[in-house]
């Protein structure tokens, strides 16, 4: 059985878009046999990397010197296949998921490699983490918007030798509900990302049709402006 850690970075926490789209994506994967565990960044206590110095590289590789909630995490993610990072998206991240990805540092052997003309490095040998997976939620309406957040991740799986398996990417996801209520245009994405999650634990890859359905346009563009304008 896999194992996968999903890391929220929302601060609305269940009540976000974010949970709600990854909430179906995660049952997905339990549904094809993965055990996931999730975490919210906002009910955590993750301060900031002050290590300038690179502590966990150069003094004690592998050792965080921050005695705080990420002692917690390293263990966890030291026994996952999978990590996903699930997090709206702002300019481009909420504070606390860049704190949560500045402190994966020590879990990153130092040792750095020159591959395709860019130097990387790789996980510890005790890190079983082989994917890394993006789901993302974002008010605009277009996919482009999610650009930045998406390479952010990209790199995080390049720099420690794993595989990028994909991002489940939600533009004007507000439009999924209304009054409150989850639209049916809303349920059928939904059903969507849940298929995506077994796809990747199953298939060991999500399907670029089901990531295109669930970023599927909902509205025009030229509407979803109107809407937000006349709001101001």
């Amino acid at each position: 059985m896999s194992k996968a850690v999903a890391i929220n970075g929302s601060p609305r926490k269940e009540q976000g878009y974010t949970a709600m789209v990854l909430t179906p994506f995660i049952q997905g994967m339990m549904d094809a046999g993965s055990e996931v565990e999730l975490f919210y960044t906002s009910r955590l206590k993750v301060k900031p990397c002050t290590c300038g110095e690179m502590y966990c590289w150069y003094k004690k590789p592998g050792e965080c010197c921050i005695k705080d909630d990420m002692q917690l995490l390293y263990r966890k993610l030291r026994e996952a296949d999978i990590l996903i990072l699930a997090t709206p998206v702002y300019i481009p991240l909420p504070g606390e998921m860049q704190n949560f990805i500045n402190r994966l540092c020590p879990l990153v052997k130092p040792f750095l490699e020159t591959r395709e003309g860019r130097t990387r490095a790789r996980f510890h040998e005790g890190v079983r983490i082989q994917k890394v997976v993006l789901v993302s939620t974002g008010g605009w309406w277009e996919k482009e918007n999610f650009g930045t957040v998406v390479r952010i991740v990209e790199e995080l799986a390049e720099n420690t030798s794993v595989e990028f398996a994909g991002a489940v990417l939600r533009p004007h996801v507000s439009l999924m509900k209304q009054g409150g209520e989850v639209t049916e245009e809303g349920e059928a994405v939904l059903n969507e990302a849940r298929r995506a999650g077994h796809e990747l634990v199953k298939e060991g890859m999500m399907s670029q049709k089901t990531l295109e359905a669930i970023s599927r346009p909902l509205i025009s563009e030229d509407e979803l402006r109107r809407i937000y304008n006349e709001a101001l």
